[in-house]
């Protein structure tokens, strides 16, 4: 009987769901006992919780709690780590307010402590006899010291599922975080100036008017638009976008407005244009100043009376869109030179949106270096990489003409390219070193002494905006103009880079570089 009760109990451990475990362990314990009552109590900082009740009247006892510093058999149990007999009339242990709630009443009380491997105390399993006159609980001391086995085993079952379990939504809301982290482009800033751009998208959010977004490139128009769709009422619909400098002005009118087949040559099914799919949602129109004269009269048309015309169609269509424009360029300046409509600038810029470039909001660099650097860290699978303060303020002082963009391409430049574990100062490509004295490069074959490590000014000729071009492209351009500069010495280029030349020789290699 006892080999054929612990294979029972072993088999539980099987099971990895908590909520059928720990009902199949407490029907095996009723069903060797012969009782109809059952329950299992956890202790929970100041309170013990019933987790899970079987037999009669078990819908009153689930779910209840008891504080524990108030007396209750389960209570005793779990504070001194061993099993009891208790009679709900007479022992002054019973929670007798659950008790009075109760039709049938429990004559008796067997109650056993839950253990964990390390026989920590977590919980208790009470078995209940409700027979009022003859009990028939099995209370021969052996038989006891055996259905206590039977609950170890029972109860480190419980534990690891319960463990197990938890680590599982634990995973799946890391997973959740780690999938929002890497795929999410997020506005991030903590400067003055940055912080009015964010009360104007909040405010801008809360009305359905143009919004007309200026500012250099790379400083996050798209994301600002986004933001404002976001907090909008509009959330739940589409957020469409179309680079208007992108494509030639045919194919944009259908990208936009949509065609009918046979419209024009290639058009051989009719189409749904970006105003008509993002009815009831936002439109985003990037590059606004590029887009052509002729083009822009038929925007002025959707802004003013919410219609299209896709090409070929001879009726018109309604919609409802919010319209969002961006532009790099003066447009009051285009407006003047006849560039772009004056009525459609007046149309689209109801409520402008300036953007400051990165260099006006130095506060924010750190905050979003470090940003990107977790990010990219995050989708490469890769650590991210601290960096030294003196970095740091190098990066600070830069120019930033890319902006963000070539903050974010510099992030993911050196978390690829840096072989340590933190970022220094010499891991910075040699125009990020504004905090230095740059000094003149010495001919080769000049006389003099060889310049100072990492004193070598960009020939202003060469340089191209970082936030125009990718890490490796960037690599290369540095490491040949380093070689060509002295002569293809790769000591001399190496400790001008402040790096060992071991190290810059495997850049070499790594890049398919040679002396010549």
């Amino acid at each position: 009987m006892r080999h054929s009760d612990i294979s029972l109990f072993k088999s539980l451990s099987e099971e990895l769901d908590p909520k059928v475990l720990q009902r199949k362990f407490l029907l095996s314990l009723l069903e060797l006992q012969g009782v109809g009552r059952g329950s299992i109590w956890i202790k929970r900082e100041d309170k013990i919780l019933c987790i899970e009740a079987v037999g009669v009247e078990s819908e009153n006892v689930k779910n209840v709690e008891i504080d524990a510093g108030r007396p209750s058999v389960v209570g005793w149990v779990i504070e001194h780590g061993k099993m009891t007999i208790a009679e709900p009339k007479a022992d002054k242990r019973h929670y007798r307010e659950l008790e009075e709630k109760l039709a049938i009443k429990g004559s008796l009380i067997l109650c056993l402590p839950l253990f964990l491997r390390d026989q920590t105390v977590y919980g208790a399993v009470q078995i209940i006899d409700t027979f009022p006159e003859t009990s028939r609980l099995n209370l021969d001391q052996e038989y006891l010291d055996h259905i206590q086995d039977l609950v170890n085993i029972g109860s480190t079952s419980l534990a690891n599922a319960i463990y197990y379990n938890n680590s599982l939504k634990e995973a799946d809301a890391l997973r959740q975080t780690l999938n929002i982290i890497r795929s999410e482009q997020v506005v991030l800033g903590q400067s003055p100036v940055f912080l009015k751009v964010l009360e104007r998208i909040r405010t801008y959010a809360v009305t359905d008017y143009p919004v007309l977004i200026t500012g250099e490139s790379g400083t996050g128009k798209e994301l600002a638009a986004n933001r404002i769709h976001e907090l909008s009422n509009r959330r739940d619909k589409p957020f469409l976008v179309q680079n208007c400098s992108a494509i030639p002005e045919n194919l944009l009118e259908s990208e936009l407005f949509g065609h009918r087949k046979g419209a024009f040559s290639g058009a051989i099914e009719n189409k749904i244009g970006l105003f008509e799919a993002a009815d009831g949602g936002t439109v985003f129109l990037d590059e606004i100043g590029d887009m052509p004269l002729s083009l822009q009269a038929r925007i002025l048309r959707v802004i003013q009376n919410s219609e299209i015309k896709p090409v070929g169609q001879t009726r018109v269509k309604k919609v409802d869109i919010r319209i969002i424009s961006a532009t790099n360029i003066n447009i009051q300046e285009a407006v003047n030179t006849g560039g772009f409509r004056q009525d459609l600038f007046f149309r689209l810029s109801v409520l402008p949106l300036q953007l400051p470039p990165l260099r006006d909001r130095k506060e924010d660099i750190p905050l979003l270096f470090r940003h990107f650097m977790k990010r990219e860290s995050l989708r490469m699978g890769l650590p991210a990489k601290p960096t030294m303060p003196e970095a740091m303020r190098m990066l600070i002082d830069y120019a930033w003409d890319g902006n963000i963009r070539e903050l974010e391409n510099i992030a993911r430049y050196l978390l690829v390219v840096v072989d340590s574990d933190i970022i220094e100062p010499q891991d910075l490509p040699f125009f990020y070193d504004l905090g230095r004295v740059m000094a003149p490069v010495s001919p080769p074959g000049a006389g003099g002494p060889p310049a100072a490590v990492g004193a070598i000014a960009p020939d202003p000729g060469r340089y191209l905006a970082f936030g125009e071009r990718t890490w490796e492209q960037v690599e290369k351009a540095y490491v040949r103009y380093l070689l060509e500069h002295y002569d293809g010495n790769v000591t001399r280029a190496a400790k001008a880079a402040a790096i060992n030349r071991s190290t810059f020789a495997s850049r070499m290699r790594k890049l398919n570089i040679t002396k010549a």
